[in-house]
C-alpha cells in the first residue's frame, strides 16, 4: 500500500483507489504536498482541505482539455477529463453527507466523465434499468471481437464505491478483452441510486439484483444463460447474497469477502479496523437510511451471510486480501467453507508475491483483476487467450 500520509488511513486509500483509477503521481504530489499539516487535522477541516487540492487539479485538467478541444484534438482533451473526473469523485467521496456543495461536486464529476468517455470513444455505454417506479444507472461494456449474444458479469459496488470507480479501475476491460461484457451497477445505496434518487442500500439484494437479470434478458447481445455476478468490499455480502436467491445468475465472484458485516460494525464501535471514509457512522446510517444509531445497528443485524450459502449451486470464488486491514481474512474462510453446494468453489488469498493484500486489492489491483478475469471467462464461456483472426478466404 502506497502510505503519502501514513498516520491517515482513510486519505491513503482514497490516494490508492485514484493511482488504481488513471491518476498521475506527479499530480498526486501537486495534490497532497500541501496537505500534510491538514492530514492530522479533525474529519470536517482536513476533508474540506483535501477537496481544494483535488477539485483545484480537476479543474485545471478541465481547462487543459478545453484548449485540446479548441484546436481539435478531442482525443487528447478526452483523457484529461478523465483523469479530472477521477479527481472531482475523490474529493467528493470523503465530504460528510450533506457537505455544503457535495451534490454539486457529484453532478460535476458525472458531466466531466460523460464528456471524458464520449471524446476518446471507450467501449462504455450509460443504460438505465427500471427500478421500482425509477431507475438504476449503470454502465454497459461490450466483449471485444464476440458475434452474437455473449457472456457478462454484473458488478455491483461496496460501502462506498461508485460504477465509475469499479470501470476506471479495470475489470471491465479485461474481461471485454477475454469475451465478457460487464454490466456495473450503481445499486440502491450508491453512487446515483443513493445520491440523485433517495434509494438506500437493502439487505435482500436479490431484491434489486433480479431487476437488473430480468432486463438483460431482454437484450438480444447477452446471453441469458451466462450471466454471472462480481461484488467488491460490502458487495462481498450483496453478490453471495443476490447470487443465493436468484437461480439465474451462472456464477458468483467477491472481490473481497464480507461475510459478516453485522461483526464489522460491533467491533467499529469498539475501535477495532479501519474505516474506508471519514465520517464513518454517519454514512452508513445515510447509506441504510437509518434515523440513528439503534436503527442502523437494528438494519446491520441481517447484514451476514450464515444460513445462506447452501443455495447457491453454481460455481463461486471467493478472493481476498491477505493484509486486509477492514475486514478479517477468517471472514473469506467462512463464506467458502459455508459453499457446500457450489460444484466449483475457489478460495483465492493474495499474498504479496502477487500483490492486492489490502482491502479487496486497492493497493495493486491488476494481477487481482485478472486473476478473477481469467476465473470468470473460464465460468461463463470466454476466453484466456487472444483468439487467432480468421483469414478471409
Amino acid at each position: 500500500m502506497f502510505r503519502y500520509f501514513p498516520t491517515n488511513y482513510v486519505w491513503d486509500l482514497s490516494i490508492n483507489l485514484a493511482i488504481e483509477m488513471g491518476a498521475r503521481m506527479g499530480e498526486i504530489e501537486e495534490m497532497c504536498a500541501p496537505l500534510r499539516e491538514a492530514a492530522s487535522q479533525p474529519d470536517a477541516a482536513g476533508s474540506q482541505a483535501f477537496r481544494a487540492t483535488w477539485v483545484r487539479m480537476a479543474d485545471k485538467l478541465c481547462d487543459l482539455a478545453r484548449e485540446d478541444e479548441a484546436r481539435g484534438r478531442l482525443i487528447s482533451a478526452g483523457d484529461k477529463y478523465g483523469r479530472a473526473a477521477t479527481y472531482y469523485l475523490t474529493a467528493e467521496r470523503l465530504q460528510a453527507h450533506g457537505s455544503e456543495g457535495r451534490m454539486a461536486l457529484y453532478q460535476r464529476f458525472l458531466d466531466v466523465f460523460a464528456r471524458g468517455i464520449a471524446l476518446t470513444g471507450e467501449n462504455c455505454e450509460r443504460v438505465e434499468i427500471p427500478y421500482q417506479g425509477g431507475v438504476l444507472s449503470a454502465l454497459y461494456v461490450r466483449a471485444d471481437n464476440v458475434a452474437g449474444p455473449a457472456p457478462l458479469l454484473v458488478q455491483v459496488n461496496g460501502l462506498d464505491s461508485t460504477k465509475e470507480m469499479k470501470y476506471r479501475v479495470g475489470l471491465p476491460r479485461w474481461l471485454a478483452q477475454r469475451g465478457v461484457s460487464s454490466l456495473i451497477v450503481d445499486q440502491p445505496g450508491t453512487g446515483e441510486a443513493l445520491r440523485l434518487h433517495g434509494l438506500t442500500a437493502v439487505y435482500d439484494s436479490e431484491r434489486w439484483a433480479s431487476k437488473v437479470v430480468d432486463w438483460l434478458e431482454t437484450r438480444a447481445d447477452v446471453d441469458p444463460k451466462r450471466i454471472g455476478m462480481e461484488g467488491v468490499s460490502l458487495g462481498g455480502y450483496y453478490c453471495p447474497r443476490a447470487v443465493a436467491f436468484e437461480p439465474r445468475f451462472a456464477c458468483g465472484v467477491v472481490w473481497g469477502a464480507n461475510h459478516d458485516w453485522r461483526d464489522v460494525q460491533k467491533k467499529r464501535l469498539q475501535k477495532e479496523g479501519s474505516f474506508p471514509v471519514p465520517h464513518y457512522w454517519e454514512h452508513v446510517r445515510w447509506v441504510w437510511g437509518a434515523k440513528d444509531m439503534d436503527d442502523f445497528m437494528r438494519i446491520a443485524e441481517h447484514v451476514h451471510l450464515d444460513g445462506v450459502l447452501g443455495r447457491i449451486r453454481v460455481p463461486f470464488l471467493v478472493t481476498h486480501g491477505s493484509k486486509d486491514s477492514q475486514i478479517p481474512v477468517h471472514w473469506a474462510q467462512r463464506t467458502y467453507d459455508q459453499l457446500v453446494n457450489s460444484p466449483r468453489r475457489e478460495l483465492k488469498i493474495f499474498t504479496e508475491r502477487e500483490g492486492g493484500v489490502q482491502h479487496s486489492s486497492f493497493d495493486n489491483s491488476a494481477n487481482a483483476g485478472a486473476y478473477i478475469a481469467d476465473w470468470v471467462a473460464e465460468a461463463l464461456g470466454g476466453h484466456v487467450a487472444i483468439q487467432p483472426t480468421r483469414k478471409q478466404s
